[in-house]
């Protein structure tokens, strides 16, 4: 005789009894993903949704409920990226929405309201000077410790200008330009 497999886990806690398979499938999962997470054979979790007088959807209602919540969960994620990130509708429209109409939908659909042309450049400039004044201050600290300008232009991929403006930016105390040429000899009076 062949001993009895130990139970799923989770069968002490309800989750894959027949009311908890039901409240689960009702939340929008199918057979195939209860099977794959119970570990139990597939008769055997319809059996139990039977068991627990669930109504079963029919395959073009499970796709159907599937899509709203992929449309609703794609609506959510432009809105985070849209107000907390500052993208742009072009910027939607490329991580998934299709077009700028269709972000702009998705958009409003989520709560989110769209902003003007000069709200958007207001974030963007922010976020921009933010981002300067972080690479000033590094700059920085890296010509502080003995960096030249030249080393850190070509570290940063700027101009040599551009590296004295944000060093300016940031307050740096420059160091005395050194001389290149021969060494200059004191003059002497005679």
């Amino acid at each position: 005789m062949n001993p009895q497999p130990p139970p799923p886990a989770g069968t002490e806690t309800g989750e894959f009894t027949p009311q908890g398979l039901r409240e689960q499938y009702e939340a929008g999962a199918t057979v195939t993903q209860l099977v794959a997470d119970s570990g139990l054979s597939y008769g055997t979790v319809i059996n139990r949704l039977r068991e627990a007088g669930t109504v079963m959807r029919t395959s073009w209602q499970t796709r159907r409920l599937r899509d709203g919540q992929a449309r609703r969960n794609l609506a959510a994620h432009l809105r985070r990226l849209y107000e907390q990130h500052g993208a742009t509708l072009t910027e939607l429209a490329t991580a998934g929405a299709g077009t700028r109409r269709a972000a702009r939908r998705l958009l409003i659909e989520a709560g989110g309201t769209p902003r003007t042309t000069q709200q958007t450049l207001r974030i963007r400039t922010a976020a921009d000077a933010a981002a300067r004044q972080k690479l000033a201050v590094s700059l920085r600290s890296r010509y502080e410790a003995g960096a030249s300008v030249p080393e850190l232009a070509k570290e940063c991929n700027y101009s040599v200008a551009t590296v004295y403006r944000l060093l300016h930016q940031a307050g740096t105390r420059m160091r005395p330009q050194h001389r290149h040429g021969p060494a200059h000899r004191p003059r002497t009076r005679s």
